[in-house]
């Protein structure tokens, strides 16, 4: 080795000396800044040997072993103080953990994070593939949807793994172990909610495609799950922090009392949609009438209340307590709808005429295709004050509301022809004076 090479080895010595004795003194300072260090050093100290062993095979000639020099030994010397600098960051202690138990506890915490992604990667690879094979698409759903809890499961496992390498004091050990059950128990349920998501989606889809009552009460079903599952969640998560949950329900006395008397009204709104659900008296888009006040369409059906729209726009919120204890009539539940009027006729029909007439009525129900056939009704019943009553009942096929009322003006104008066609009129309020005696004197005084 010649001497500009010896010279440059040594020079990087001193160098990775100088960079130990920094490296020491920030070990005291920061937990993070040694491992750090102690990666720089091991990098450096390879690449020197390394960079010193091809200058020796560029130098080396071909006479016997070359005499020692002193520049070895120094640096024998450089690279012995560089090990033990190395050997001495590692043996530091850190409340009771060494840097060697400190670097693998940061090892283990950024193997969590590299796991949780091949985890989900492998998670939705296989899973996607296997739910292609299928016909439902609740596992295509809920693939997607617990991606989430999965990593988030992952991230928990990795951090307590890691945690467990360290030597703590046993109340730290039982803190960190309670915080692993209430986070594991919290992920859990994040993904029950997330599942009972999905359920409720896909129930939605198949109660809309087969036309299912249900429909519309699937977010009120999937609202109150969704409330239970969070109750369940905090009580429990409470329970594996050490807390006691018996007792602190207990403990809350009077307080809990006075909860219950202010949710008294909530709990009776609850109850009456617990009733409507089980009912199943209307449904979302239906047009109902509770007693004189509400008629129109019912528009969202939630755990307190009931909304609808009225006939005039405005929008009625109606609690549901009152709704499970009033008489509700559902006009959109009529397989058909009823008309019944009556059609007077001037007194100077004759009784063949009406006869006719009241005929001639009943043919031309009989042949309207808006008309239900199963029931029609129309017959002379009644003398009134001014006409002679002819009663019409029948049902129209459509309960649509704009359908019914076209097929009701078609049917009147029909009836006006056939009573003209029967040379009578329809009759209107009148008043016949008949005076005694003639009308003359009474004329002849005025």
């Amino acid at each position: 080795m010649d001497k500009e090479g010896s010279r440059s080895c040594v020079c990087g010595a001193g160098f990775f000396v100088l960079v130990s004795k920094v490296a020491r003194y920030l070990c005291f300072v920061q937990m993070i800044p040694k491992i750090f260090a102690l990666t720089v050093i091991s990098l450096a100290l390879s690449l020197s040997t390394r960079a010193m062993g091809q200058s020796s095979d560029s130098v080396a000639e071909p006479e016997a072993a070359p005499e020692p020099v002193p520049e070895a030994s120094e640096f024998s010397t450089a690279r012995d103080q560089v090990l033990e600098e190395l050997s001495q960051l590692t043996d530091l202690d850190f409340g009771g953990n060494s840097g060697a138990r400190l670097a693998v506890f940061f090892l283990l915490l950024l193997a969590a994070f590299v796991i949780r992604k091949i985890v989900v990667a492998v998670y939705v690879r296989w899973f996607h593939k296997a739910a292609e094979k299928t016909s439902w698409t609740f596992d295509d759903k809920l693939i997607p949807a617990m991606t989430g809890p999965i990593g988030a499961m992952t991230y928990v496992i990795g951090f307590f793994l890691s945690i467990s390498v360290l030597s703590l004091s046993p109340s730290m050990d039982i803190v960190i172990l309670r915080i692993f059950q209430a986070s594991t128990m919290t992920v859990l349920f994040w993904g029950l909610l997330r599942g009972v998501d999905v359920m409720a989606e896909v129930m939605v889809d198949v109660a809309k495609e087969r036309d299912m009552g249900v429909y519309h009460f699937i977010p009120l079903i999937k609202k109150t799950a969704r409330i239970f599952l969070i109750v369940v969640a905090v009580v429990l998560v409470v329970q594996n922090l050490g807390y006691s949950v018996g007792s602190l329900l207990a403990g809350m006395g009077i307080g809990g009392l006075a909860l219950a008397l202010a949710a008294q009204e909530s709990l009776a709104n609850f109850f009456g949609s617990v009733s409507i659900v089980a009912d199943r008296p209307f449904k979302v888009g239906d047009w109902i009438q509770v007693g004189s006040r509400v008629d129109g369409d019912v528009e969202e059906i939630g755990l307190r209340s009931t909304k609808v729209r009225t006939w005039s726009k405005s929008l009625m919120t109606i609690p549901n307590k009152v709704l499970a204890n009033e008489i509700i009539e559902n006009w959109s539940h009529m397989p058909k709808r009823r008309v019944k009027q009556y059609v007077g006729v001037t007194y100077s029909t004759s009784p063949e005429n009406m006869e006719g007439l009241v005929e001639d009525i009943r043919q031309l129900l009989r042949e309207d295709e808006g008309v239900n056939q199963d029931f029609i009704l129309v017959n002379f019943t009644d003398f009134g004050d001014s006409a002679l009553q002819i009663l019409v009942y029948y049902f129209t096929s459509t309960t649509a509301w704009l359908a019914h009322m076209d097929i009701r003006q078609r049917i009147n104008l029909k009836i006006m022809k056939a009573v003209e066609g029967r040379g009578s009129s329809i009759a209107f309020p009148t008043r016949t004076v008949h005076i005694e005696g003639g009308a003359t004197p009474f004329l002849a005084e005025k």
